[in-house]
Parts: C-alpha cells; structure tokens; sequence
C-alpha cells in the first residue's frame, strides 16, 4: 500500500480533529478578545455640542398634524388618492383598501419672527419657533415599528448593531465619572403604547460598557443598585474591591475587554449608589422649574423625565433618550393626538427653555421626532380616523448644539407623501449628529467581521449643511 496513501475515515477524522482545534483555538480568541480599538485622535472636528438629548415620539406621530400643514389635503379630502402618488409604494396596514385621502385634523399658524407653520397641538413648542430646525423631508426604510426604531436607532435595519448613543460614549466617553455616559427613559401616554426593546440601546459589537442604561421613571431608577439589607457601604466597598482584583488578575492573563467592561460596571454600580439617588432627589429644584416642565417628580411622566434629562445633562451624561410611547394612532386620532400632545408639548418646550437659560442649549443637541410619519390616507371614517406608517416623508425636529433656529428645511410634494425637496435620511440625521459633536461619520470607524463599521454604514451619508448655524 502507498505510504502517503490516506483512507477516507482516517482522512476524516485527522481532519476533523484539526479542525476541532481550529474552532476552539477561534472561540478561545474571541473571548480573549483582540485588544479594543482606541479612540485617539477624536474629536476629529471642532465640536459644536456636547450631549445629545433624543426625544423620541414612539410609535410615529403624524407630520400632517405637527409640522407639515398640506392645504391641498383639505381639497381633496375625502376622495380617493391620486394613484400617481401611491402605485407600487409601501404600506403597512392599507394594504388592498380603498385610499382616501383625509384633511389635516387640526388648525396651523405661523409663529416667531421667522413666521414657522406650526400645529394648534403643538402650543407650547409654537414658542420655540424661532430656536429650532423643521426637518420636512425625512425618509426611512422600515415601515414597522421595531425595525423602524432599530433603523432610526442604530442606521440599520439589522438587530445586534450598536446604538447611536452607544457610537457616541464610545467616540467622546462620559463627562461624568458616577453616572453612565448614555441613559435612557421611557415614559407611556395614547393609542396603543407598543414596547421598546433594550437592545434599541445596545453596544451591539461595541464593548458592552459603551451601552445604554435605563432608568426608571417611578420607584428605584435603576434595579439592584441599593445594597442589600444588612451590608454596609464599607462592606459594598470591600466586596467590590475584591471582585475587582479577582477580575484584574483573570484579565492580566487573558486581557479581554468585557472583563474590563465587568470591572468597570461593579465599579459605577457603586458609585451609582450615591449619585442617582441625588441626580432623583429634586427638592432642590425651586417650584418654579417644577411649574415650568409641570412635574411631578416621581410620576414616572414625559414631564419628570425631560427634567431629568436637564439634570443629567448637567451632570455629564452625553447622550440622553427619552422614549414616550403612545404615538401609533391608527385609529383616534384626534383624541390620541390630543393626549399626546397634551403629555409632551409643554415639557419638551420647558426643557429646550430650561437649557437656554442656564446657558446649556448651546452646547446640547436636542432633537425631536419619531420612527416614521403617517400617511395622508386615512384608516376608518369621521371622527374614529387614523393614519397608517409613512416612511417616504416626514417631519422632525432639532434644536441647539450649533443649529440655525427659525428654519425649515425640505418639503414634501402637495400631499405629504413624497420628500421632494432637500430629502434627508436617517443616515443624514446620523452624520449631522455626529458633525456637531465633532465626529466625522466616515472616519469614525470600529473594526468588526473584517469590515470598519460605521453608524452611517455603508451607503452615502451627508452633512445637512442648510441647518447649521456656522
């Protein structure tokens, strides 16, 4: 027989044990982890801002009844859409109905020196008129809500990418040594008020210290931080202390991030135990404050959340979401746009006025919107109509951080459906956001499955320069 002659079941299982060793010397790897990108050389630009305060309208408000007022809806309401406008394009829940086209459900005005069209449901941010950007021409891709925030999020549709939040605390970190550099609170108030899940807060493939962090609105902000009944803050101290030799010892040998990341989290649950419960005692918040935002503290209200949001942007968290979840309105949505304005019209105008006057809205990027619009169609009749998920045109709004006030920027055709005018994309919105804290999005990169993943990925993003202040 030849010597260099090999049988199939000898072949096979040399092989095999070759490539079982393989495997495990790739999964011995990855848990050891190549060492972690570092983030020298950034900010690459002159930063406008310094925190990003993200209020999130969840479920998608509607930009026909908020910022984008379509008188020729009124001449065509109740009549079928044009198919010109709606042949072969996405719907959600319309799907094989009969399209009708419905008139705005509310009055518009102009308000501020810079004459801003803004709804009657919108009172309070009427007065902000002259200090923020109208973005009218917003698209998405997603025309669900979970992948619609994932996108809005995280710039992709695909679940498992970090959030934009979590792109920020890794680029510039936390300017606040007892208080996570990204935290998030939701709030609940409307039509069908649908979850939101954690990982719209992920650090995705980033180290897992860089993720958000939510707090709760009403009872203890964050579970299991308190110590334990009978353990002291000397014996919290010790025990930490030793759970982190423990660890600095394994990662000496092994140096894998997420044991860093392990390190680093015993150590801000600890000093948490101090920090949040001051960041939630608000007693020493004149009533006037309180009157302004017309909070509660504790209530677990859209209100008490954006005043925490001035609190923890003062303390030095740099990104802060707030999720109000209630905006899905299908059906009702005269009664439900009423509630929802009512929760967070006069709150988001309190906080952008709070951080003007105490100096901070120059430096904070405040933006205002949803995962999607609504569509000029509407779903039921009289006064039970709503509107379904729009993706090809929608509204939003940002303020502060370097953004000329006073402005709208893009437009949307006769209707409402199509952006036809300075269209912008989420990945604009990203590289805008990213520009103002002084990060170029594509060169701000982490290496990951051989590629440098960007938030904006792959596809052309833009600054929108017609919003910047300078």
């Amino acid at each position: 027989m030849n010597p260099t002659f090999l049988n199939r079941r000898a072949f096979l299982s040399n092989v095999g044990l070759s490539l079982g060793s393989a495997a495990i010397s790739g999964l011995m790897a990855r848990d050891i982890g190549a060492a972690v990108p570092t983030t020298t050389g950034l900010p690459h630009l002159a930063a406008k801002a310094k925190r990003v305060i993200f209020l999130c309208m969840a479920g998608g408000p509607s930009h026909l009844e908020t910022f984008d007022y379509k008188p020729e809806l009124e001449r065509l309401h109740d009549q079928p859409m044009p198919e010109a406008f709606t042949k072969d394009q996405p719907i959600a829940q319309l799907q094989g109905q009969q399209l009708m086209a419905h008139r705005p459900m509310c009055s518009f005005d102009r308000y501020g020196q810079s004459g801003q069209e803004i709804s009657s449901w919108l009172p309070y941010t009427a007065k902000l008129a002259d200090d923020i950007a109208i973005v009218r021409s917003m698209v998405t891709e997603q025309i669900n809500h979970d992948p619609a925030h994932t996108f809005m999020n995280t710039g992709s549709a695909i679940s498992g990418r970090p959030s934009m939040g979590s792109w920020i605390n890794y680029g510039l970190g936390s300017a606040c040594e007892d208080l996570p550099g990204f935290v998030v609170l939701t709030s609940v108030g409307g039509r069908n008020p649908q979850p939101i899940a954690s990982r719209q807060w992920s650090a995705g493939f980033l180290p897992s210290k860089y993720q958000g962090v939510e707090f709760n609105s009403a009872g203890d902000p964050v579970h299991y931080v308190r110590n334990p009944k009978g353990v002291s803050q000397s014996q919290q101290a010790a025990l930490v202390k030793t759970i982190g030799k423990l660890d600095q010892h394994r990662n000496s040998r092994v140096a894998n991030p997420e044991i860093e990341t392990r390190i680093a989290a015993y150590e801000m649950a600890f000093r948490m135990q101090a920090s949040v419960p001051e960041l939630m005692d608000v007693s020493d918040e004149p009533q006037h404050i309180l009157d302004l935002y017309g909070a509660t503290p504790g209530d677990g209200s859209f209100a008490s959340n954006c005043l925490l949001a001035r609190r923890l942007a003062e303390k030095g968290v740099r990104f802060i979401h707030l999720y109000h979840r209630g905006w899905d309105h299908h059906g009702d949505l005269e009664k439900y746009m009423d509630i929802c304005c009512g929760l967070t019209d006069r709150p988001t105008w309190a906080l952008v006025t709070d951080l003007k006057q105490r100096g901070m809205l120059d430096d904070t990027l405040v933006i205002w919107g949803g995962e999607f619009g609504r569509t000029p169609m509407v779903q039921g009749k009289g006064t039970t109509a709503g509107r379904d998920h729009h993706i090809k045109g929608f509204s939003m709004w940002m303020a502060g951080g370097g953004i000329k006030g006073g402005i709208t920027h893009g437009a949307t055709d006769e209707l409402g459906y199509h952006a036809v005018e300075n269209t912008v994309h989420v990945r604009d919105l990203h590289a805008t956001m990213l520009h103002q804290l002084g990060l170029q999005h594509d060169r701000f990169t982490f290496p990951f499955q051989g590629l440098d993943m960007k938030l904006t990925g792959v596809e052309k993003a833009r600054v929108v320069k017609g919003i910047l202040a300078s």
